[in-house]
């Protein structure tokens, strides 16, 4: 999991570098319809799976959201079948 946690946090990375040459490219109006808050969504889980205690219930499901999510990413050549839900 932890290698599938650091693979988004890259993505998410790539994503941010490339919001902020369309913001300042073609101004902040560019970004209205932007995936933005789904990246910050995804940080957040990514954090909350770090913290989380191992023998919590809730670790399983937060797993399979990040697997979800990850999927977006899948034609990347970074990506693992294995992360796959």
């Amino acid at each position: 999991m932890l290698d599938l946690l650091k693979f988004l946090r890259a993505r998410i990375e790539e994503d941010n570098h490339a919001y902020a040459y369309v913001a300042h490219t073609f101004g902040g109006e560019a970004l209205l319809d932007s995936h933005l808050p789904m990246l910050d969504l995804i940080e957040m889980l990514a954090r909350d799976y770090n913290a989380m205690d191992p023998a919590d219930s809730r670790k399983e499901g937060l797993t399979y959201a990040i697997r979800v999510l990850a999927q977006s990413y899948a034609e990347h050549p970074a990506y693992r079948q294995e992360w796959h839900p």
